[in-house]
C-alpha cells in the first residue's frame, strides 16, 4: 500500500524563504517614523526645518494637520531612495517641512502620522526677539516695526501706517502683505523708501513703506498686522564672487507686524451738513485772469481755484466749481481738475487745482457770489470755514458789436479838416494903421485859403459818395465780390476744422458769418448758434467756444462736416469765381 508523502523543499529554496522572512521582519521592525529638527531654539518669525524619515517606500504624504495650531507650514519637499549596501536592501522615504512658529514660548511639535506609523513629539523654544534683539552679536538679521500717525481718527478720515523693515543680510523673494477689510480701505501710499541705519554698532539696510487707511465706519476697528515673507542667507563663508561656500543656505522667514487697533470717532454734531472734511489744515485760494474789474462781452474771465489739505486725499476734496451760483448771462466752462495726493513724512496731503472760464454773453453788471467752504479742524477739534469774497464785474459791449452798432462816420471823414481861424489879439485895435493894414491882408489871405480848402473838401466828399453808391449798386446787381470773400472765409474755416485749430476756426467762422448773414450780423459763436437755431450745430459751436477759452485739443471734423452753409451764402451749385477749391 502506497502512502502519500509530503513534498520536500530543496535546501536552496528553504534558505531563500528564511532570508525573505527575516528581511520582512526587519522592515516591519524598522518601519517607524523618525522626526528631527535642525535647531531647537528660534525666534518668532524664523523658520525651523523638520525632517521626517521612514524606512519604507510608498504610502501617502505625512499628515501635517496637527502642526496648524502653533506653526505655519512655509513649504515641504519629499524624496525616496533605494540602496544595496553589502548585499542588504535599504529603502527610505524622507519629507522635509519648513515650519514658522506663530507665537513665542516653549512649543511642542506633536506626533506626525505617516502611512500608519507615528513619530515621537519634539520640543522647540521660540523667543520673542530672536537671540536677544537687534544689535547683539547673535541677534536677528531681519526685524519688522509698525507705527501709526494717530489712533483715534474720525470716520472718513485717514490714518498713515508706516512699516519699517531692517535687515543686515541679503534678502531674497521678499513680499510685504497688508490687507484691509470692510471697515478700513487700505492702499499703498507712494513708493518704498530705502535708507541705512546703525543700531548698537550694527549696520542695517532700512526699507520703509507707507499705507493709507481710510475709515469706513465709526467704532472699534481691528486689523491684522502686515506680514513679511522672505528668504535670507544664513551664516557662511562667501567666495570672491559673492557665492556661498560650505555652511550657508537659504532659510524661509515670516514676520508678523503688530495688529492694528483703532477707535474711530463719529462725525461731530457741529460739523457742516454740506461737506465733511476732517483735516489738520486746509487752505483755499482763488485768482482771476485778467485781474481787471471790467471786460467785454464774449471775452473769457478765468477763475483759478486751488485747495490744499493736510490729512485728506485729493479725491476727498469737493468740486467748488459745481457750487458756484452764477447770475444769468454768465456761462461757466470748467477745465479738467488737477488732483495730486502725496505724503509729507507720516502725513498724507491732497491738492485740487482747477481753472473755470466764465464768459458773459451780453453787456451788463454782474455779481459773482462769495464761495464758502466748511471743514473740521482735527487739531483743535473745532469747525472752521473759509470765505472767498464776491466779485462785481462790469461787462462792456464787445468790440465787434460796438463797431457794427455805432453810427457810421460821415463819408468825408478822411477829408482834411479846415485849418483853424487865427484871430488877431485884442491889442490890434489900438495898433498903428500900418500894422492894422498888414493884419487885414493876412486875414484876407487866410480866409481865401480856408474857402479853397472847404471847396476841395466838399468836392471830394461828393465824389466819394458817388463812388460808394455805384459800388453798392454794383454789389447788389453782381454780388461776386462779397461772394468771393465769403467763400474764402468758408475755405479757411474748413481748413481750420481739419487742422484742429479752434482759434483759427472761430476767427474764420465769424468772418464768414459777417459776409454771409444779413443784419443784424452775429458777433460771437453764441449769437451765431442762436441765429442758426440748429440742435445739431449748437453743441458743436459751444464745444468750439470752450476749446478757444480753456485750451486743449479739439477735433473739428464734426463741425466742419455739419456746417457747410450759412444763411445768405450761395449754394454749392451756384457759380463761383476763380479756381475751384482743392481738398
Amino acid at each position: 500500500m502506497n502512502r502519500l508523502r509530503k513534498p520536500r523543499l530543496a535546501p536552496n529554496t528553504t534558505k531563500l524563504l528564511a532570508v525573505a522572512l527575516l528581511c520582512s521582519a526587519c522592515f516591519a521592525a524598522n518601519a517607524e517614523v523618525r522626526a528631527t529638527l535642525d535647531r531647537d531654539r528660534v525666534g518668532v518669525g524664523e523658520s525651523v526645518q523638520l525632517r521626517l524619515q521612514r524606512d519604507s517606500r510608498g504610502g501617502d504624504a505625512p499628515d501635517l494637520s496637527a502642526l496648524n495650531a502653533d506653526f505655519d507650514v512655509a513649504g515641504s519637499s519629499s524624496e525616496s531612495n533605494v540602496q544595496f549596501i553589502n548585499g542588504h536592501l535599504s529603502q527610505q522615504s524622507v519629507a522635509n517641512v519648513a515650519l514658522i512658529p506663530k507665537r513665542a514660548g516653549k512649543l511642542q511639535i506633536p506626533a506626525i502620522s505617516w502611512a500608519g506609523e507615528t513619530s515621537s513629539p519634539l520640543s522647540l523654544t521660540v523667543t520673542e526677539a530672536p537671540a536677544g534683539g537687534p544689535g547683539d552679536s547673535d541677534s536677528q538679521h531681519v526685524f519688522l516695526a509698525t507705527t501709526l500717525d494717530q489712533k483715534q481718527p474720525y470716520v472718513q478720515g485717514n490714518v498713515v501706517l508706516t512699516v519699517t523693515v531692517h535687515t543686515d543680510v541679503p534678502v531674497r523673494r521678499a513680499s510685504l502683505d497688508f490687507d484691509g477689510s470692510d471697515d478700513v480701505a487700505v492702499q499703498q501710499l507712494g513708493q518704498d523708501e530705502q535708507d541705512v541705519d546703525v543700531i548698537k554698532n550694527r549696520r542695517y539696510q532700512v526699507i520703509r513703506r507707507r499705507y493709507l487707511l481710510q475709515m469706513q465706519r465709526s467704532g472699534a476697528v481691528s486689523l491684522r498686522g502686515p506680514t513679511l515673507d522672505a528668504q535670507i542667507e544664513e551664516e557662511g563663508r562667501r567666495d570672491l564672487f559673492g557665492g556661498m561656500l560650505s555652511g550657508g543656505s537659504l532659510r524661509q522667514l515670516r514676520l508678523h507686524g503688530d495688529d492694528i487697533q483703532l477707535e474711530v470717532r463719529p462725525r461731530p454734531s457741529g460739523a457742516s451738513s454740506q461737506n465733511w472734511l476732517p483735516a489738520e489744515k486746509l487752505n483755499l485760494e482763488k485768482s482771476w485772469k485778467p485781474e481787471g474789474a471790467s471786460l467785454q462781452a464774449g471775452e473769457p474771465l478765468t477763475l483759478h481755484l486751488r485747495m490744499d489739505a493736510l490729512g485728506l486725499t485729493a479725491a476727498q476734496l469737493p468740486d467748488l466749481g459745481a457750487q458756484l451760483q452764477l447770475p444769468e448771462g454768465i456761462r461757466a466752462y470748467p477745465d479738467q481738475p488737477k488732483l495730486e495726493t502725496s505724503s509729507k513724512g507720516s502725513r498724507v496731503s491732497g491738492s485740487r487745482e482747477q481753472d473755470i472760464a466764465l464768459i458773459a454773453t451780453r453787456a451788463g453788471r454782474y455779481r459773482i457770489p462769495e464761495l464758502r467752504l466748511a471743514w473740521w479742524d482735527t487739531t483743535t477739534d473745532t469747525p472752521q470755514e473759509i470765505v472767498l469774497p464776491e466779485r462785481v464785474l462790469d461787462v462792456l459791449p464787445s468790440a465787434t458789436t460796438s463797431t457794427q452798432t455805432s453810427p457810421a462816420p460821415p463819408a468825408t471823414a478822411d477829408a482834411p479838416s479846415p485849418p483853424p481861424l487865427v484871430l488877431a489879439p485884442a491889442s490890434a485895435a489900438t495898433a498903428p494903421a500900418a500894422q492894422d493894414s498888414a493884419w487885414k491882408w493876412i486875414s484876407l489871405v487866410l480866409a481865401l485859403l480856408w474857402i479853397a480848402t472847404l471847396s476841395m473838401w466838399l468836392i471830394r466828399a461828393r465824389v466819394q459818395r458817388m463812388n460808394t453808391a455805384a459800388s453798392e449798386k454794383t454789389s447788389v446787381s453782381n454780388p461776386s465780390a462779397s461772394t468771393v470773400t465769403a467763400h474764402a472765409a468758408h475755405r479757411d474755416f474748413q481748413q481750420a476744422c481739419r487742422d484742429g485749430n479752434p482759434a483759427a476756426a472761430r476767427r474764420a467762422l465769424l468772418h464768414w458769418a459777417r459776409h454771409a448773414c444779413a443784419d443784424p450780423r452775429p458777433t460771437g459763436l453764441n449769437a451765431l448758434a442762436a441765429r442758426l437755431d440748429d440742435p445739431q450745430l449748437t453743441p458743436l459751436l459751444r464745444e468750439l467756444d470752450r476749446a478757444c477759452y480753456s485750451g486743449g485739443q479739439w477735433n473739428g471734423d464734426a463741425l466742419g462736416k455739419s456746417l457747410t452753409q450759412l444763411p445768405g451764402t450761395p449754394s454749392a451749385s451756384s457759380p463761383r469765381p476763380g479756381l475751384a477749391e482743392l481738398y
